[in-house]
């Protein structure tokens, strides 16, 4: 068994190979802010590595399979391959934008990866490890297929909360089995679902062989906290609550067949980390390396998977037992990070702070900007993070401008004219560039360590004393007497020779300004032992380009204002009801001016013939999508009991990701003229309920009837 290392203890001597993962996203979503959490702090980590001079691969992949996949793209019309390449595509364009250095970013749906998990799963049924059964699962009959447990929704038996899924309750917190759900109905098209037993695999994961290993293994943890979860998870010395796990899922289903069991389909979660291994299986084809010595047990490389901290359970219980007794090498070491939050709260549309990345780029915002801010707050711990957006602003604005960028602005001018660009070699001696080089192992080993706020608060500090050292030469000074030229060529070696080492400690962090550094410097791109090779006559610098910008204030208004949409109906629309048509009870929720009517009179008030016209009635949303090309629409795939689904574009993506509104009940206006739009042609219109100001909290809620009520029910 290979045992987890804790890398705070200083690497080894010599040349390590290394292979690194981030978890996988799923495709069936945009990339957004709080995963770029992970996909940074993974990416600074392999950066340093790589400085070292070590073999380090860093793979990743869509996260392709599974129910959601299928049925979204059921919904759009095209088939499960249209849907995942062209997320694909999403996903790598937002992930180089933050230059995020996979070296092979891959699909789950890969002929690799169906041989891998099919090898996997039959090394652990020769184990003794996989287990048929009969189980009682919840059947939809309308679709005519299984649901999984998120797909069912019901009364909590716990607190009788509505609208609960069917695994836990987001009210209580309570965790329960589908089949305990109170007047239980199927997410996907409304109908209650039956009882019906169907023969599941199950990975016996309550063997006593994988939990002897299991605590062995958890003792290399490197975080503290992820130690004393696993341990609870493990349960005491004989007395192991591990449970079995499903491994199965029954046709319909989009992923791979288990081998001799025919209409039966691995689970997502057994060929989703399988994927990191097929993603590497690729890229040792395409480099020619030798994919077994990596893998396979008894190897000596080592393997590190970076993740949140809500898989936490997947990755360090029925990962690591999959692959030690399917003859694979154990990971070295797993970590795992907290949550992002942005101004102190939960990622919020209806506040414009659920950022996608794509928002970050198209609004003109230097994403290494975020790269800096994140990596200045990470830490080796599973602690939370949050984005304040004035201290990004400050601290980008502090740091980067102002501390680093300054030091070089400062000094490359003079230099170039009074100097040809070229050093004074002896001030390469200067007793602060040596402070400045004895500090850099110490930062690298900081990055090695996780613990990124430590290695740039170190970098700052140090840009500190630099900025001080030209506060007190004051080449700008020196500059005005042509007797001072000695004096001010070596106040602009140091200063830049400085800005070289700072450059070096940023490096990780800052890739791409980093390398437009080592354009200027005319110099290679910089490694850890660069630290002792400093600037020479030999070699003039390049004239001097700005190299980065501060963050402005519009800058984030735009930011803010491109993930939140204002929904302000057009002239003459409205839907109001209730009392005296209190604040807009109703509203069409995509701002059409073809709202219910309003007739001319006192107070706007209609009549009951009126009312009468409008065909309101319960729509079930089966499918939900961003609209591309737009910042307002989403796309709602609703049943209203016609025996078909009805297409509803709605302007409600300022407060609902498509997720969120998947399975729920809402009203909709059935009877509104088809409207074709420049995307699609909208078959009626949802109803949401808002505030006066819409742009104040609480937002913009969409109508749900009760739990019961059944598509196309009459609203009177």
């Amino acid at each position: 068994m290979t045992a987890p290392t804790d890398l705070t203890a200083g690497a080894p001597s010599g040349r390590r190979q290394i292979l690194v993962t981030s978890a996988l996203p799923y495709a069936n979503g945009q990339i957004h802010i709080g995963h770029l959490v992970e996909y940074i702090q993974t990416d600074i980590w392999v950066r340093a590595l790589r400085m070292h001079g070590h073999e380090v691969y860093y793979v990743g992949a869509d996260d392709t399979h599974g129910t959601p996949v299928m049925l979204r793209a059921e919904a759009e019309g095209i088939t499960p391959k249209q849907l995942i390449e062209r997320v694909w595509t999403e996903h790598k364009r937002d992930f180089d934008a933050f230059g995020i250095s996979f070296d092979n970013y891959y699909s789950t749906d890969s002929e690799e990866n169906r041989v891998l998990s099919e090898n996997v799963y039959l090394a652990l049924k020769d184990a003794g490890l996989i287990e048929a059964r009969d189980i009682e699962q919840a059947y939809d009959p309308v679709k005519e297929m299984f649901l999984p447990d998120r797909f069912i929704k019901g009364e909590c038996p716990k607190c009788h909360s509505k609208d609960q899924y069917g695994d836990s309750c987001e009210v209580c917190g309570s965790t329960y089995a589908p089949t305990d759900l109170i007047n239980p109905y199927s997410v996907v098209s409304g109908a209650t679902p039956v009882r019906k037993t169907s023969t599941h695999y199950f990975f016996r994961l309550s063997d006593p062989r994988c939990e002897n290993f299991l605590r062995g293994w958890v003792s290399g943890l490197a975080q503290p906290e992820a130690t004393n979860k696993m341990r609870e998870w493990l349960g005491s010395e004989g007395e192991s609550t591990l449970a079995d796990w499903d491994i199965s899922r029954d046709a319909p289903y989009f992923g791979f067949e288990i081998p001799g069991a025919p209409g039966k389909y691995f689970y997502v979660w057994l060929d989703a980390p399988v994927g990191y291994y097929a993603s590497f299986r690729n890229l040792c084809e395409q480099r020619g390396l030798d994919f077994d010595a990596w893998t396979k047990k008894g190897a000596t490389t080592e393997q590190y998977h970076f993740i949140g901290k809500d898989i936490l359970y997947f990755h360090t219980l029925f990962w690591p037992a999959m692959l030690e007794f399917s003859g694979h090498r154990t990971p070295t070491n797993v970590f795992a990070h907290g949550f992002l939050t942005v101004d102190g709260a939960k990622m919020s549309k209806s506040r414009g702070t659920f950022i996608t990345a794509k928002s970050v780029i198209d609004t003109g915002l230097n994403p290494e900007w975020l790269r800096y801010y994140f990596a200045a707050k990470l830490n080796s711990t599973m602690e939370d993070l949050d984005l304040s957006l004035a201290d990004f602003q400050s601290r980008v604005n502090s740091d980067l401008v102002g501390k680093y960028v300054n030091i070089a602005s400062r000094a490359a001018g003079f230099l170039l004219k009074r100097f040809d660009g070229r050093v004074q070699d002896s001030a390469m001696h200067h007793a602060l560039l040596g402070t400045l080089r004895a500090a850099i192992p110490q930062i690298a080993a900081h990055y090695e360590a996780r613990e990124y706020g430590r290695a740039l608060r170190q970098t700052m500090e140090l840009a500190d004393q630099v900025n001080a050292y030209v506060d007190t030469a004051k080449p700008w000074e020196q500059a005005k007497d042509p007797a001072n030229a000695v004096a001010l060529h070596e106040t602009c070696s140091v200063s830049l020779e400085a800005f070289r080492l700072l450059s070096l400690a940023l490096k990780p962090v800052l890739p791409t300004l980093v390398a437009n550094v080592e354009s200027f410097l005319g110099i290679a791109p910089l490694t850890w032992i660069d630290a002792n090779v400093p600037l020479s006559s030999a070699r003039p610098v390049n004239a001097y380009k700005h190299l980065t910008t501060r963050v402005e204030q519009k800058q984030i208004d735009a930011l803010l204002a491109a993930n939140q949409e204002s929904l302000k109906p057009a002239d003459g629309a409205a839907a109001a009801a209730g009392p005296a048509g209190a604040a807009k009870a109703a509203k069409s929720s995509d701002g059409n001016a073809e709202a219910a009517p309003v007739a001319d009179g006192a107070g706007g008030m209609i009549s009951i013939d009126d009312f009468a016209k409008i065909d309101l009635r319960v729509a079930l949303i089966v499918d939900c999508r961003i609209v591309e090309g737009s910042d307002k629409l989403l796309q709602l795939t609703l049943d209203v009991g016609e025996g078909k689904t009805r297409n509803v574009f709605s302007g409600i993506r300022s407060a609902y990701q498509p997720e969120q509104l998947v399975g729920k009940l809402t009203v909709m206006v059935a009877n509104l003229a088809p409207r074709k739009m420049k995307f699609g042609l909208s078959e009626g219109m949802v109803l949401a309920a808002s505030a006066t100001d819409e742009k104040a909290e609480p937002g913009l809620y969409v109508l749900e009837p009760h739990t019961g009520a059944k598509p196309g029910m009459r609203v009177r």
